[in-house]
């Protein structure tokens, strides 16, 4: 089995949930406390580039933090995987990566998904 991941957040429900499916499915992930542990600009490339997104779709645009730096006007990628790596909160959540495919986990039910594939 390929090596499993999880970017997460104990706070969040949606991440604990994650970590529930991973532990039912007998998963044994490297965890990944990220707001702890910030992912350089590397790693949040890497993770887009796995996910197939743009920098603005691995962001949480509801954050404090978010409207506070004036985000939703930022047009430039480098300055949102900038600001994500200064502020990991803005980091859309939780992210499962295995090999070199990752998912962020919302809805919750793509994970088993993802993880049988």
């Amino acid at each position: 089995m390929q090596e499993i991941k999880i970017w997460h957040n104990p706070k969040c429900s949606k991440s604990r949930e994650a970590m529930e499916i991973l532990k039912e499915k007998k998963c044994d992930a490297e965890v990944v406390k990220y707001l702890e542990e910030s992912p350089d600009k590397a790693q949040i490339k890497s993770i887009l580039k796995m996910l197939g997104i743009a920098p603005r779709e691995l962001m949480r645009t509801k954050e404090d933090i978010y409207k506070e730096l004036n985000l939703k006007d930022a047009k430039d990628d480098e300055a949102l995987i900038e600001a994500m790596a200064k502020h990991p909160k803005l980091i859309e959540r939780p992210i499962i990566i295995k090999g070199d495919r990752a998912i962020i986990g919302r809805p919750t039910e793509r994970i088993a998904e993802f993880l049988e594939s």
